[in-house]
C-alpha cells in the first residue's frame, strides 16, 4: 500500500487515526485482555467511534442528508484506518513461519 493511494481514500485530516490505532493496537495486544483474532475488529470500533467524534465536531449535521452522509463517512473512514493500522503492524511485526 502506497501512502499516495491511502490519501486518496482517507480524509488527511483522519490519517492521524492510523498511527493512533496502531498504538491502540500494541497496548490492547500487550494486556492480553483481547484474543489477536479480535484486535483488527476492535481497532475497527475504535476507528469508527474516533471518527464519528471527529465528523461531529467539525461537520454541519442538519438535515437528514447531512446525517447520513456524517454516518457513512464516519464509519468508512474508521474502516480504512483501522485497516491501514492493522497493515502497517503487519509489515514491520515479521511474523515467525509456522510449519
Amino acid at each position: 500500500m502506497d501512502i499516495e493511494m491511502l490519501k486518496e481514500f482517507v480524509k488527511p485530516e483522519l490519517l492521524i487515526l492510523v498511527p493512533v490505532l496502531y498504538l491502540i493496537g500494541i497496548a490492547i495486544k500487550s494486556t492480553l485482555l483481547i484474543k489477536d483474532k479480535f484486535i483488527p475488529l476492535t481497532l475497527g470500533i475504535i476507528g469508527i467511534v474516533l471518527a464519528v467524534i471527529w465528523i461531529l465536531a467539525t461537520e454541519e449535521t442538519t438535515g437528514t442528508q447531512n446525517i447520513f452522509m456524517a454516518i457513512f463517512t464516519a464509519i468508512t473512514q474508521g474502516i480504512l484506518c483501522a485497516g491501514a493500522s492493522v497493515y502497517v503492524n503487519q509489515l514491520l511485526v515479521v511474523q515467525p513461519k509456522r510449519e
